[in-house]
């Protein structure tokens, strides 16, 4: 089986996440930015830069590791099938740059046409963040202990 090394970074705002759906293909849930890495790329520099390439944003602020995740991924086109190891990152900023938007990734792993997401901010304590079916291969997988986390800094 491949291996896949992933990096996803959980930006948070308060108590909200940082989310993204992709419109032009409604049946995939919601996910966090990030991705595969390239050759020779740490897992916080994949973040970085998978997290520029599907927000739009530079991430400027501290990443700190939140959980990793070993996820078997299976797509109906056969793209990127394997055992994604996943590195989590969360970080934290105290305004939004934008209550929502859309942007484009230019350069999927799996190749094609670029793909359009739609980013915004998901509360993290609202029903939607604890329906694991909202969430796209695993997504849900560290919120448990991204609630908890945001709890303790609040306290």
């Amino acid at each position: 089986m491949r291996v896949y090394h992933k990096a996803y970074v959980y930006l948070t705002c308060g108590s909200r996440l940082l989310v993204f759906s992709q419109p032009d293909e409604p049946h995939i849930g919601l996910q966090v930015p990030g991705g595969t890495l390239d050759p020779g790329e740490s897992y916080l520099q994949g973040a970085r830069r998978e997290f520029h390439e599907e927000t739009g944003l530079m991430p400027e602020w501290a990443f700190d590791h939140l959980a990793d995740q070993d996820q078997i991924f299976h797509r109906e086109d056969g793209s990127l099938h394997g055992l994604h190891r996943r590195r989590h990152f969360h970080a934290r900023i105290a305004t939004p740059p934008r209550e929502d938007w859309e942007h484009y990734e230019m350069t999927p792993s799996s190749g094609g046409a670029p793909i359009r997401f739609r980013l915004f901010w998901l509360d993290l304590f609202g029903p939607t963040a604890h329906d694991a079916g909202a969430f796209f291969q695993g997504f849900h997988v560290p919120l448990d202990t991204l609630r908890a986390r945001i709890g303790e800094l609040a306290a």
